[in-house]
């Protein structure tokens, strides 16, 4: 008789009550790709590089500032608790303390979420998720539409997303960040 050998990494034992939570505890355990959830549908997050570059180019400007409020700035897991929603912005800046140890936050507890848009999902970031950081609070989101070489500040958070657009600008024309940033984005090199 065959023995089996005990797996080297075992699971916890996991419960799930409903299937909100049982969807999101499965694709954090997914080995290999990330992935996120949009509207019920788990999407891989693949960025090109050129993809990556966009993110990258505001990440760098936003250094000072980060260091200056305490924050970091990375590509965590953001969930939409009572949704089948969970998102893997391009660039999302919240507060260091808050960041430890978490695996996720919501967009509430965020400063700044950028999207950057991609030949495979520009209508998801220019509608869906726009509306759905706007619901739950994200005070500012970036879009920059590399489809239309524009970008697009979104504030004031509500019920139906954002109630305060600036854009769409053309990339060239800087992107003022409100306080607590206080800063210009150049946007001349995003495309």
């Amino acid at each position: 008789m065959p023995v089996h050998p005990e797996p080297r990494n075992p699971s916890p034992a996991y419960a799930a009550s409903d299937p909100e939570t049982a969807l999101k505890y499965a694709i954090q355990h997914i080995r290999g790709d990330r992935v996120e959830i949009i509207e019920g549908v788990i999407e891989p997050v693949s960025p090109s590089w050129d993809h990556e570059s966009a993110a990258a180019k505001v990440r760098e400007q936003l250094g000072p500032a980060l260091a200056r409020l305490g924050c970091i700035a990375g590509s965590g897991n953001l969930d939409l608790p009572g949704t089948s929603n969970w998102y893997v912005p391009d660039l999302a800046v919240v507060p260091r303390d808050l960041a430890k140890g978490a695996s996720a936050l919501v967009p509430s507890q965020t400063l700044l979420v950028v999207e950057v848009t991609s030949d495979s999902n520009a209508d998801t970031g220019r509608i869906t998720k726009r509306r759905r950081y706007g619901q739950y609070g994200a005070p500012l989101h970036l879009l920059i539409d590399r489809q239309q070489g524009s970008w697009t500040l979104f504030s004031q958070p509500g019920e139906l997303g954002y109630t305060l657009v600036h854009g769409p600008k053309r990339f060239g024309e800087p992107v003022r960040l409100p306080e607590p940033f206080a800063l210009d984005l150049d946007t001349s090199e995003l495309l």
